[in-house]
């Protein structure tokens, strides 16, 4: 059993943080690797990305979006609940070098993730520019922490609520006509974004990783639910990602492996949201 020892609620309250006592994965975890977790005996198991590790205090802390049942789930859990299984850290870490300049781009609950792999850039002495993008202000998560690892940061909103109007591809394309010496990129957040964000950078020829997140079960390769088609070749995310060059994903077939359970994924939240309603949650 794994303690929660800190909440924070998140953008209205749509993305919940923990902070989790799991010291053996603390002292592992490196920047962009997952933990599987159940939140009960039943409870299906989904991958959460590790924003941060302490391995001396030996707590890490994940953000999740409520969009299903277990996530609805979990966010029901308090400070002092267990949840039943974390199992990590799985999944290869981003690939950490001294690049020179390094452009990191978030969209939504990805700016989560990508945190801990601006910071690991910035710590390795790159000079780090940073966007990231939510629909409106109140949906943006992490500036503060984002800000502290980054050189410069840029931000994005939609519905122009905050920072520029507009995607954070408006401004990576900005940022590659004016700088000539930007040698990477990574993008984390939804498909759609990453998607476009490697059509952006295409052209520019910059090298450009984004980090997958595919239907997962097991997490070691055995099942093989998190494939993806990566230069034409298929990759289990679990254990030969979770990062992958963006110009080379199949993105057609990761979209439409990602809406294969929808309306099964549906049913199941309405049902929990009726037993919770009917005082059957936890």
């Amino acid at each position: 059993m794994f303690e929660i020892v800190e909440k924070k609620q998140l953008a209205q309250g749509t993305i919940c943080m923990f902070k989790v006592m799991a010291p053996r994965i603390a002292r592992k975890t490196k920047p962009g690797q997952f933990v599987i977790l159940r939140a009960n005996e039943k409870g299906e198991r989904i991958p959460l990305t590790v924003a941060e590790a302490h391995p001396t205090e030996g707590w890490i802390r994940i953000y999740f979006q409520v969009v299903g049942k277990t996530t609805a789930m979990l966010s029901l859990m308090e400070p002092g609940d267990a949840i039943k299984d974390v199992i990590g850290p799985l999944g290869l870490p981003t690939h950490v070098e001294k690049w020179g300049t390094v452009l990191c781009v978030g969209g939504g609950l990805g700016v989560a993730v990508l945190y801990p792999v601006a910071r690991a850039f910035f710590e390795a002495g790159n000079y780090v520019i940073a966007i990231i993008g939510a629909r409106t202000k109140d949906l943006l998560i992490l500036e503060d922490e984002m800000r502290a690892v980054c050189n410069e940061l840029y931000v994005t909103t939609d519905d122009g609520s905050y920072g520029h109007h507009g995607f954070v591809t408006d401004v990576a394309r900005k940022i590659l006509q004016e700088r000539k010496d930007v040698k990477m990129v990574m993008g984390i957040g939804p498909v759609p974004m990453m998607r476009f964000l490697c059509k952006t950078t295409e052209p520019f020829g910059v090298k450009t990783m984004v980090s997958l997140n595919p239907i997962m079960v097991d997490g070691t390769g055995m099942c093989g639910a998190c494939r993806v088609r990566v230069g034409g070749e298929t990759k289990f995310c679990c254990v030969h990602g979770p990062d992958f060059d963006g110009h080379q994903v199949d993105f057609d077939e990761l979209t439409k492996r990602l809406a294969m359970y929808v309306p099964q994924e549906r049913m199941a939240y309405d049902k929990f949201k009726a037993e919770v309603g009917a005082g059957g949650g936890r």
